[in-house]
């Protein structure tokens, strides 16, 4: 009796790549926030924000049709641990952001004298390099009356938006809260802020 094998071996081989490309944009914005008093640094943070949804429809407009667009601003205002329930969201407005209050108003502790009584700071800029924009001078806010608990920062730009202290005109362009938690002014303290937007 005759046994035959027979062996075969055989080989295989495929490779699928992607027909299309995709790129994001990620827009990361951070606060720098600082504590001055009696001429020393009492403490630092900062805030990696939200840029919230009417932020960012807003930069796509004045990107992409800046012809037609007109910007108010940016200001920046402080966010006060009176009234807080939760964190700014992408979907909050300046009309609604109904789980936060900016500082400043007389109630919602600190106040400050400069710049003007409880106003928000205007924001200037430097050019923008390497895919960031930041400001070119800091904000300052020196704490008057009454101190208090800051949890964080916002801007407002675009049509509408004013230095005025509870204004709900204007878009929200982002907010954010301090990553070491609550940090408190006293009377006299200057607290300053720098900000820098990232693509």
């Amino acid at each position: 009796m005759n046994e035959k094998l027979n062996m075969v071996a055989t080989a295989d081989a495929s490779v699928i790549r992607g027909g299309g490309m995709l790129e994001m944009i990620d827009l990361r914005g951070v606060y720098d926030v600082w504590c001055i008093r009696d001429g020393v640094e009492i403490w630092r943070d900062s805030i990696n924000n939200v840029v919230t949804t009417v932020g960012k429809n807003a930069m796509l407009d004045a990107a992409l049709a800046g012809s037609s667009y007109t910007v108010t601003g940016p200001y920046i205002g402080l966010i006060s641990s009176v009234g807080y329930t939760s964190v700014p969201v992408v979907g909050d407005t300046m009309a609604s952001h109904s789980t936060w209050n900016e500082a400043g108003n007389g109630s919602n502790f600190p106040n400050w004298s400069t710049p003007a009584s409880n106003a928000r700071a205007t924001a200037a800029w430097a050019a923008a390099s390497g895919g960031a924009k930041a400001l070119s001078s800091n904000a300052s806010f020196v704490i008057a009356t009454n101190g208090g608990t800051v949890k964080g920062c916002f801007m407002v730009f675009g049509s509408g938006a004013v230095a005025t202290n509870n204004n709900t005109s204007g878009v929200l362009l982002s907010a954010g809260l301090f990553t070491g938690g609550d940090k408190v002014v006293a009377v006299a303290d200057t607290l300053n802020v720098s900000y820098s937007l990232a693509m």
